[in-house]
């Protein structure tokens, strides 16, 4: 039996029965005020769904069965632009006067534009020379907020057992604050060389690139004994899409095109706790 559930903050009737008669489901279920699942769908319409969600606003994912929370063994995330809403290294960028020519860079390395990231990363690093390490207080004080449904996802994950991975591109200034804050059990990220309170344009050690993001998933579930359809990873980026390959759960979060098209599932609209209803969490 295929299910097929439906997600959006603002979920209209008349859309769902649209979609339901598509598919042909053979009943709905309520799943609190911004979710319903839809029974015995027929998974041949899939095309048809998809073009109607889209054009509903609405966000869509079809399961051949409703797996529980707690035999998935782990949780990765991106960090910039998918746990947080913002890319940190432009809004470091910013204090310094050079957000455009630092966010072009990434921006164009996000879509997949500028393969090598690690280039991509030296050229935007070496942007940032002479810019005091204050500023980065700053732009975690002022400007890092959390994505909507990132705290509620994490913390629910925790409770069940997973294990939670933060893999990021970005740097270990953010990811280890936001480890603390939040109780992740693991974080890679990149290390900026100071010199005497500024920042020097240089990274320290290897960059975590794609492949890196990849490889520090691989070595969890290895030592988790854990396969990919006990894997949930979620990205936006270009960069995600070897660590999204290693997990059945591949969350495209209102991402690039590129990486929307690779990933299993999608959140264009719903917040990032809308993965939760694809699971049944209780016992």
């Amino acid at each position: 039996m295929t299910h097929l559930i439906l997600q959006a903050p603002n979920l209209v009737a008349s859309n769902i029965e649209k979609v339901a008669a598509i598919a042909s489901a053979g009943g709905v279920q309520q799943l609190g005020n911004t979710a319903v699942r839809l029974l015995d769908v027929d998974a041949a319409e899939k095309p048809a769904v998809q073009a109607c969600c889209r054009e509903f606003g609405m966000d869509y994912a079809f399961f051949e069965k409703i797996a529980r929370l707690r035999d998935c063994a782990i949780l990765a995330m991106d960090m910039d632009s998918t746990l947080v809403s913002i890319e940190c290294i432009d809004e470091i960028a910013d204090m310094a006067g050079r957000k455009a020519q630092v966010a072009a860079i990434t921006e164009a390395a996000m879509r997949g534009e500028i393969t090598d990231f690690s280039e991509s990363l030296r050229r935007r690093v070496a942007l940032l020379k002479g810019v005091p390490v204050s500023a980065l207080e700053r732009v975690y004080e002022e400007r890092l907020r959390f994505n909507p449904g990132a705290e509620k996802l994490v913390a629910t994950a925790r409770k069940t057992g997973l294990r939670t991975l933060l893999v990021s591109g970005g740097f270990t200034f953010f990811t280890e604050r936001l480890k603390e804050r939040l109780g992740l059990d693991a974080c890679h990220a990149n290390v900026l060389e100071t010199d005497q309170g500024r920042l020097t344009g240089k990274v320290v050690g290897d960059i975590v690139d794609a492949q890196g993001k990849a490889d520090h998933l691989r070595a969890l579930a290895a030592e988790l004994n854990a396969g990919p359809e006990q894997i949930i990873a979620v990205g936006d980026g270009a960069n995600d899409l070897k660590m999204m390959a290693l997990a059945q759960f591949s969350v495209a979060y209102r991402a690039k095109p590129l990486v929307r098209e690779q990933a299993n599932y999608a959140l264009d609209v719903s917040p990032l706790d809308g993965i939760l209803n694809w699971f049944r969490l209780g016992h």
